[in-house]
């Protein structure tokens, strides 16, 4: 199943950022709901926030460091329960999707922008984010549900 759900999710991944970048870069953004969801082109060539800006290679480093970390902790954990498997095939996919694009552009293609009218803006991201933080967010709960 965590090879389903990898494989899916960098399909998923790769096919919104093509379009993306066929759809959106040098041009004007999409508004999906005015004053709070647009479309917009962005090359985010640090991580998460944009912290690390231009350390391509550090940060391809930490990803390939991470993901060799959270595969071996998955394939020596021997209860695998189903949040469990997808926790981490999720962290596993949006890691691997954000590190293809460092590799292959030298930088992460990021298009969701979610915003307040022009008062305030969240970080621009990509579907790889979408699915390291919502693995991230199960592997929590997984955790606090084995401690007690």
């Amino acid at each position: 199943m965590i090879y389903i759900i990898f494989i899916v999710g960098l399909i998923l991944d790769y096919i919104t950022k093509i379009w993306a970048i066929d759809t959106l870069k040098g041009k004007p953004d999409i508004t999906v709901i005015e004053g709070f969801f647009d479309f917009s082109y962005l090359e985010n060539r640090g991580a998460a926030f944009g912290i690390f800006q231009g350390r391509v290679y550090l940060l391809a480093a930490v990803t390939f460091l991470v993901l060799g970390v959270l595969f071996i902790n998955y394939v020596k954990t021997k209860k695998k329960t189903l949040m469990f498997t997808i926790s981490n095939a999720l962290i596993l996919t949006g890691a691997a999707g954000n590190l293809i694009d460092r590799l292959r552009y030298g930088f992460v293609v990021d298009f969701i922008s979610w915003h307040w009218k022009q008062a305030y803006y969240f970080p621009t991201f990509n579907v790889a984010d979408i699915c390291v933080t919502v693995g991230t967010g199960l592997l929590i709960i997984y955790i606090l549900k084995e401690v007690d």
